[in-house]
């Protein structure tokens, strides 16, 4: 796919888009991840579907945003939103694994116009955010200066160190070599570095962001489903149940041999369930 880019407000934003007349899917991804989280599960879905996949100021990104840029949660997510308005979507369906569920579940607290439906797939919710140890250790690392951020996460050139519980070795049992190339823009760009922190830093200072979302659920009158998986270690499978029954029309799936990030994982299966559902 290639990459295509808009101009928002925060400057320059990536995506990739396979066009096409078929109902909207955007995804979202999570924490020091691009938008590649979303490739086998796009190459299923596009025959059918427009997908279209941001890649979010969220450390995986390549080029910097601009200086004061709001990187907090709210921020990410009204980023989101005005590239929605940009592109000009409507009735989309919006995906989102691990940060990217995060940010879905702030926009459908403020609404949501855009949005026609929803797909929660294995995300920090309620009080689960950051989501685990792998994401309270990361957080606690934006409390560094960048420079400093960025000498810490050296570490992460080695697959031993990326394997550890602590960094993504709870989140993807086959997606390693993914996770390898995710991290080259915060171990090389100073600027990435620098709003890498700040996305951290966001997190940290608005930890109840989403139990405060979570009370506009009973009002969310759109169809949602949320995907999970069945043992996840970072994401409490619980949650996944929660999260459908708060919503009036919320239905919960779960899928065996995979971490919370599912894209890569079981990206035929999370396809195929979001396909049966019926999106749209």
């Amino acid at each position: 796919m290639t990459m295509d880019e808009v101009e928002l407000s925060a400057g320059t934003l990536q995506y990739t888009d396979t066009g096409g007349d078929g109902p909207v899917l955007v995804f979202l991804h999570g924490l020091l991840m691009d938008a590649s989280l979303w490739d086998d599960v796009i190459a299923d879905l596009r025959a059918d579907h427009r997908c279209v996949a941001p890649t979010l100021p969220l450390g995986g990104h390549t080029v910097p945003v601009r200086e004061g840029t709001d990187l907090s949660p709210r921020g990410q997510a009204r980023l989101v939103a005005e590239f929605l308005e940009r592109l000009d979507l409507t009735d989309v369906t919006l995906v989102g694994n691990d940060t990217g569920g995060a940010l879905v579940q702030l926009l459908m607290a403020e609404g949501a116009a855009r949005v026609g439906r929803v797909v929660l797939v294995a995300c920090d919710a309620f009080d689960n955010f950051p989501p685990g140890l792998t994401g309270r250790t990361v957080v606690l690392t934006g409390k560094l200066p960048p420079s400093l951020f960025g000498a810490f996460m050296q570490q992460m050139r080695l697959k031993p160190v990326r394997r550890l519980p602590i960094a993504f070795g709870w989140l993807t049992k086959r997606g390693d070599p993914v996770v390898a190339r995710w991290m080259k823009p915060v171990l090389t760009q100073p600027g990435i570095r620098r709003d890498a922190v700040r996305a951290l830093r966001g997190i940290a200072a608005d930890r109840r962001a989403l139990v405060a979302a979570a009370e506009h659920f009973p009002r969310f009158d759109r169809p949602a489903l949320v995907v999970w998986a069945e043992k996840d270690r970072v994401m409490p499978p619980d949650h996944g149940r929660r999260l459908a029954d708060a919503l009036p029309q919320g239905r919960h799936v779960e899928i065996a041999d995979t971490y919370s990030l599912l894209p890569l994982d079981q990206p035929a299966l999370l396809a195929q369930s979001i396909r049966k559902w019926g999106a749209p």
